[in-house]
């Protein structure tokens, strides 16, 4: 079971970049998938998460409106679309699955994380 995040990178304050997990070993469709980002000297936070059961979706309030998670089956990958970045997005951001059905528990498999960093 491998988790891979990658898309991430250098952009302008407003800009977007978007983020890809891509799973190897399991079909992703089958786990409720969570983004999270740290950034230096802060804790993890976790900024968005999809759930298996029903397509729940979940973002805080830090991020709601300007980040969207989304599947793609086909692909077996998540997608974590970013739009109107601020400098205060800049982190190194993973995905994590969890065999639970919702966006509640605890997550057990962890990717490779990307950079993002947002700066002018």
């Amino acid at each position: 079971v491998q988790l891979q995040a990658f898309g991430g990178g250098l952009v302008q304050p407003g800009g977007s970049l978007r983020l890809s997990c891509a799973a190897s070993g399991f079909t992703l469709d089958y786990y409720t998938i969570g983004w999270f980002r740290q950034a230096p000297g802060k804790e993890r936070e976790g900024v968005s998460c999809i759930s298996s059961s029903d397509g729940t979706t979940y973002y805080p309030d830090s991020v709601k409106g300007r980040f969207t998670i989304s599947r793609d089956s086909a692909k077996n990958t998540v997608y974590l679309q970013m739009h109107r970045l601020k400098p205060e997005d800049s982190a190194f951001y993973y995905c994590a699955a969890t065999t639970g059905h919702t966006c509640t528990g605890a997550f057990v498999y962890w990717g490779q994380g990307t950079q993002v960093t947002v700066s002018s």
